[in-house]
């Protein structure tokens, strides 16, 4: 164990028009328990959703009070990556994770990535959907080959480092550590960035774990497209290979 264990870990959850899911990831959340008796800690950031995200939030919080929710919201639409800015401002846990509200990712996976820290080895934990045993829904091969072979690929060129899924929602911070980096992008440039400004951090120690992936279709909500791709690489380089503040 490390001399230092953590008590209480913040879940960042941006939300936009996730009326019909955000329940059941808020369910698998609360359900979960975390080793070593840690606290849950759920930030809900509504990125001015136009459906009813808002009121299922509000219901839920109303009908589990044992679920510690705090629940914020931007006036404006502003991104995805402008939602984790202001969970992350908001974090209270000594770690923090990042958690999509959509099924895509598995709550109970958490004390995967908790674990490395627990024992000493990491300060920061990026879950792999492309390492281990775990389930993964089959899916788009192109999006495979582009956030493998071209995004992480040339994030590890920036950064020098050896991910096999720079792209993941799941990364495990310290958080004072992260709400010193100046973070700006504002939507799916968010990965990149926090990326290629961690590495740089002095003695940082970074660990990947193997997780599950159930990935959705466009059918079913997801959001990313091939815009966010050329954002994300236009990302690398400027804050990867140009070191950019």
């Amino acid at each position: 164990m490390t001399s230092n264990p953590f008590t209480k870990l913040s879940i960042i959850i941006p939300a936009y028009n996730e009326a019909r899911t955000v329940h059941f990831i808020l369910n698998k959340i609360k359900d979960v328990k975390l080793n070593h008796n840690i606290e849950k800690e759920v930030i809900i950031v509504n990125d001015f959703s136009t459906d009813g995200t808002e009121e299922a939030i509000l219901n839920y919080k109303a009908n589990n009070p044992e679920l510690n929710i705090r629940y914020l919201k931007h006036e404006v639409n502003k991104g995805k990556g402008a939602a984790l800015h202001t969970g992350i401002k908001h974090a209270t846990g000594e770690y923090l994770i990042v958690q999509d509200a959509d099924l895509e990712y598995d709550p109970e996976e958490y004390n995967i990535l908790i674990q490395p820290i627990w024992d000493g080895h990491a300060d920061v934990v990026f879950g792999s959907r492309f390492i281990g045993g775990k389930p993964h829904r089959i899916l788009f091969f192109w999006h495979t080959i582009g956030n493998k072979f071209v995004l992480t690929f040339l994030s590890n060129m920036a950064t020098n480092l050896n991910l096999t899924d720079m792209e993941t929602c799941y990364k495990l911070f310290k958080t004072d550590t992260i709400q010193q980096l100046n973070l700006t992008e504002t939507r799916f440039g968010f990965e990149p960035e926090v990326t290629a400004k961690i590495a740089r951090v002095p003695g940082l120690r970074i660990y990947e774990v193997g997780i599950s992936y159930y990935g959705r279709t466009y059918a079913e909500g997801k959001k990313i497209n091939w815009k966010d791709g050329v954002r994300a690489i236009y990302c690398i380089f400027k804050y990867g290979f140009f070191n950019a503040k």
